[in-house]
């Protein structure tokens, strides 16, 4: 399936550089494919020959290691997936799967590699967003490391409520033992922490949906460490 880039309303901030030449060549150029939930987008190993970029949705982007799967963030649309691997190594070096129902266009490297070579504008943007992307790495590091959990798990819930969802009462997107992973913790631990604010009026739980009754407070937590 092909989209009309030139009227997309989910435009990168690369491609509003484009002009109506370059957006004619993009949309010729790109095939969009939607997933369900659960669903891997870009499997970790495999060879890579496109770019890809998150039109809607959000994916979890997720490493296996020695001891097992650690996920390393979120991302929410519109935003591009494994640029460090398209231009590095050509081997995906981690995986992108859906955790909502999402749609990605996926564009062939060597049109995307033209706009970069010829519209400074265009690979300005791409620049940034790859350097917003590592200066975020930087500081999920250092608070994964320097937090305790229960200061991690309020970071956590302050993303989802924040930057994901854009509201207090949201959909757990991701299941307790996959949030220990995020904070280098076991399930039973995010579960007692999520009960502990539960019992002191920062957060009810009914199912999936989670909601923040005292931001404030967990803010204070995720401040605090």
């Amino acid at each position: 399936m092909k989209h009309d880039c030139i009227n997309c309303p989910y435009k990168s901030q690369a491609s509003k550089t484009l002009d109506e030449n370059g957006m004619a060549k993009l949309t010729a150029n790109h095939v969009a494919v939607n997933f369900a939930k659960g669903d891997t987008i870009i499997k970790q190993g495999n060879y890579t020959t496109n770019v890809a970029f998150l039109r809607k949705g959000f994916v979890k982007i997720h490493i296996t290691g020695p001891s097992g799967e650690h996920i390393t963030r979120l991302a929410k649309a519109p935003t591009h997936l494994g640029l460090p691997t398209t231009f590095g190594v050509n081997i995906n070096q981690y995986s992108v799967t859906a955790i909502s129902d999402v749609e990605v266009c996926f564009i062939d490297f060597n049109t995307f590699l033209s706009f970069l070579h010829e519209n400074t504008a265009f690979s300005y943007q791409i620049i940034l967003e790859l350097c917003n992307n590592e200066l975020e790495s930087y500081r999920r590091c250092v608070n994964r490391t320097q937090k305790q959990t229960r200061g991690n798990v309020a970071d956590i819930l302050l993303e989802f409520s924040g930057e994901i969802y854009n509201s207090d009462t949201f959909t757990m997107p991701l299941n307790q033992t996959e949030i220990g992973t995020m904070c280098d913790s076991t399930r039973e631990s995010i579960s007692r922490i999520l009960s502990e604010y539960e019992k002191d009026g920062i957060i009810t739980i009914q199912g999936k949906t989670v909601t923040i009754l005292n931001k404030k407070s967990l803010e204070m937590i995720s401040k605090n460490g």
